[in-house]
């Protein structure tokens, strides 16, 4: 008996990377663990850099003017052959809905889109507690844009040495070590003022590679954007099990 007919199907530019990153036009060092440091990911990911889209502009301007070149990157990273479409900045739920109606595929525009879920795994009168890099820019709006329950307690990095200076400024050099400090001491923080924080929630995409240290430090499960897309992409590209 012969083999069945094997048919490959095309239709798409590229093929074997499911998760389109959508990213802000930055230059501040990227290392492993960050969403926009290609090595981070055990799969392979398609990259769009939206030209204007420095941090300052999507952070604390609201990316004011920018949807139209979001929504024109995302059709593109669609066209070459992305199943679905994330972002590097937490505070582009703002865009969710847009992008969402405009590519025709999944999209998780923020890690903040974790929250709800996150605190359904919580005990009684424990919620889900929020660390980005500018708590005075992360507005109501944000939150609900992202499913986040508007009293949600929200702590940032604005008031450390490093991180939030060196991201928001589009800096060249980062002391990873300081940046660190920055992330565990705004945790601490967090837990300090609300008590009742049962887990930690990373709206920014460069927090990422303090994660690990932030659960150590707190003893608090860390969510950020790596898990959130990890999870997505296993909707994308289900694991092939063999056959008994």
């Amino acid at each position: 008996m012969s083999a069945p007919a094997r048919i490959a199907r095309g239709g798409k530019a590229l093929y074997g990377a499911a998760v389109g990153i959508l990213m802000l036009e930055a230059r501040f060092p990227r290392i492993p663990g960050d969403v926009g440091n290609a090595a981070t990911w055990p799969f392979p990911v398609l990259y769009r850099v939206i030209p204007g889209a420095s941090p300052e502009r999507v952070v604390r301007q609201r990316a004011e003017g920018l949807r139209d070149a979001f929504i024109a990157g995302a059709r593109e990273l669609v066209a070459q052959g992305a199943d679905g479409l994330v972002t590097n900045c937490g505070f582009l739920s703002l865009l969710q809905e847009d992008l969402a109606a405009a590519c025709g595929v999944p999209v998780a525009a923020s890690a903040l889109m974790q929250a709800p879920l996150i605190e359904r795994l919580l005990p009684p009168g424990k919620r889900v507690g929020v660390l980005t890099v500018s708590a005075a820019s992360l507005t109501r709006e944000h939150l609900i844009a992202a499913g986040v329950a508007p009293d949600t307690p929200v702590v940032g990095t604005e008031g450390g040495r490093e991180f939030s200076r060196v991201l928001l400024g589009n800096e060249l050099q980062l002391d990873v070590a300081q940046a660190e400090a920055d992330v565990l001491r705004a945790g601490d923080e967090l837990v300090a003022r609300h008590p009742d924080v049962g887990a930690v929630l990373l709206e920014c995409t460069n927090m990422c590679p303090y994660a690990r240290a932030l659960r150590d430090r707190l003893r608090l499960p860390a969510f950020d954007m790596v898990s959130f897309v990890t999870w997505f992409h296993g909707a994308l590209v289900p694991r092939r099990w063999p056959a008994e």
